[in-house]
């Protein structure tokens, strides 16, 4: 009976610690990460997305005090939207080429890619709540209801 009870519960615990691995996490993306999941700003004339779900690039910077500030909601927003959305920020003291292709003068800026159409960009330390307007109304993601 001991026996069954460990192995209940490290079956248990292993299957909580696995669950926490396929969370969406906001990634971080360099010059060839943005190629390669977003858009080939080098090789390509045109828009072609390589995403299949909507996309939010911050562009940042790890001095920028408005971009720390604005870090922890598109964490949250990440984590509540789950895999209906992909959130990546792309610092641009060290991603210097997709900054420049994009025209980054300001941060934060955010491109705002729909899974259809053309991104837009927006410059500025956004509330929460403009982020989630632009998702709906840009991006046509379905709003989340939260629990609390």
């Amino acid at each position: 009976m001991r026996n069954l009870i460990k192995s209940t519960f490290l079956l248990g615990f292993v299957f909580l610690s696995l669950a926490g691995f396929s969370q969406s996490k906001v990634i971080a993306l360099d010059d060839e990460g943005f190629k390669e999941k977003v858009f080939d700003f080098v090789n390509e004339k045109e828009w072609v997305f390589k995403g299949d779900k909507p996309v939010i690039v911050d562009f940042y910077a790890t001095w920028c005090g408005p971009c720390k500030r604005v870090a922890p909601i598109l964490e949250e927003l990440q984590e509540e939207y789950g895999d209906a959305i992909q959130i990546y920020k792309v610092d641009t003291d060290k991603a210097r080429a997709v900054s420049a292709a994009f025209g980054i003068t300001s941060i934060p800026s955010f491109l705002f890619i729909p899974a259809q159409g053309q991104p837009q960009m927006a410059k500025g330390a956004f509330p929460k709540a403009t982020f989630v307007k632009a998702l709906t109304e840009v991006m046509g993601v379905k709003e989340v209801v939260s629990e609390k």
